[in-house]
């Protein structure tokens, strides 16, 4: 892995790096868009890049695969690297741009840094920098090979259903009537469309149906600014433009929050609001496949009335033999419902449980936090953010 000199430059230069990545990060995206505003535009989601979470991501990822090859120099952080790899691959990265970033990333460490950047510690920091790219490169390659069609390809939607105020489902099919590969519950595509600035912006949406099924279906909760953040660019044009018989591309699915190996094994399917949609996958592909063992279904939502798929939620949960349900709603929780957010104290968990996760921050970290309080083993929480990935940057 790192080498021993570069393993010591980087250790003594961490916390300078650390400090600045902040102000790195902005550096490299203000070089990297007006050296190539067409990434902007056209691959880079803009929205995030207003907001600022992209850069936060960014730099959560580069000091936690640091910091990684520092306390543990015989392996790699494979799981975020799994993550990010499959983000990359929906988005369709190539290994060509690894050289872009890389350009205009060490020009903005340089900038910020200024004479603390010895030719020792930048030989240091490109080590670190390739040998994150290169993994990244190699999983994306063998992503794309399972694949079988990287890029993105013309879907027809087929059908368009309102769940609630906010959340609409598409269901589309292969716009040139070929086959629909298979996908693992859990996965997203990536949707791209053309805005009315001409911009062809790009955004993943977790797969709502089940893996058998010879559609596709996935659900958009429209997204609004709080004033402090924009309107979904890619959401809103969803819900106000794309009807039945319009074309979308979608990629094929990525995603690594996926069931793994779950016969005999207890699980726990935690959501809130729009991310009960790779839990719904889950629970169809489960109830298809005559799953015996517990499985402890958590969602939390404002009302019922925003609780998206909530059908599909409990016709699927109640195929189970051994399922069981547990509600939260912040108001008007019905009888059977509790009112407030997700306490689990008198929630069972079964030893030996496997739990997937997938909502907001806040909501994740607090059910994670009730899961080891409960003797769920670290290694089997798995969580799926919406977005970029802003648990490493607060880690």
């Amino acid at each position: 892995m790192l080498s021993e000199p570069s393993a010591a430059t980087v250790r003594a230069s961490l916390p300078a790096v650390g400090a600045a990545i902040g102000e790195i990060t902005e550096r490299f995206y203000a070089r990297l868009f007006a050296a190539r505003p067409e990434l902007l535009r056209n691959l880079f989601n803009r929205g995030n890049q207003a907001a600022g979470t992209q850069r936060q991501a960014l730099a959560g990822s580069i000091a936690a695969f640091a910091t990684h090859l520092l306390d543990h120099p015989d392996s790699r952080p494979d799981a975020m690297l799994r993550r990010i790899a499959h983000k990359h691959a929906s988005l369709g990265v190539t290994p060509q741009q690894y050289a872009v970033v890389h350009e205009h990333l060490f020009a903005a460490i340089v900038e910020v840094l200024g004479d603390a950047v010895t030719p020792e510690v930048a030989a240091a920091w490109d080590e670190v920098y390739w040998l994150m790219a290169n993994a990244l490169i190699a999983v994306e390659k063998r992503l794309y090979e399972e694949s079988g069609a990287p890029g993105l390809r013309p879907w027809e939607v087929v059908e368009r259903i309102v769940e609630t105020d906010d959340v609409v489902t598409f269901r589309v099919r292969p716009a040139d009537g070929g086959a629909v590969r298979g996908f693992r519950a859990g996965q997203y595509v990536s949707v791209g469309v053309t805005l009315p600035d001409g911009a062809r912006q790009i955004r993943q949406y977790s797969l709502s149906g089940a893996p058998s099924e010879s559609v596709r279906q996935f659900s958009v909760k429209q997204v609004r600014g709080d004033g402090t953040t924009p309107d979904g660019e890619v959401s809103n044009h969803l819900h106000a433009c794309v009807r039945e018989g319009d074309v979308l591309d979608l990629s094929e699915p990525y995603g690594d929050l996926v069931l793994e190996e779950v016969s005999g094994t207890p699980l726990l399917l935690a959501s809130a609001g729009i991310g009960v949609t790779p839990m719904v996958a889950m629970l169809a592909d489960l109830a298809a496949g005559g799953h015996r063992a517990p499985v402890t279904v958590v969602h939390a939502d404002r009302s019922p009335a925003t609780h998206a798929l909530r059908a599909d939620h409990e016709t699927y949960t109640a195929k189970l033999p051994e399922a069981s349900v547990h509600l939260w709603y912040e108001r008007e929780a019905p009888e059977g419902a509790a009112q407030g957010l997700v306490d689990l104290t008198d929630v069972t968990v079964p030893a030996g449980t496997r739990a997937y996760l997938c909502g907001p921050l806040p909501f994740m970290r607090a059910v994670r936090t009730q899961l080891l309080e409960k003797g769920v083993a670290p290694a089997d929480i798995h969580y799926e953010v919406f977005g970029p990935d802003l648990w490493l940057a607060a880690a």
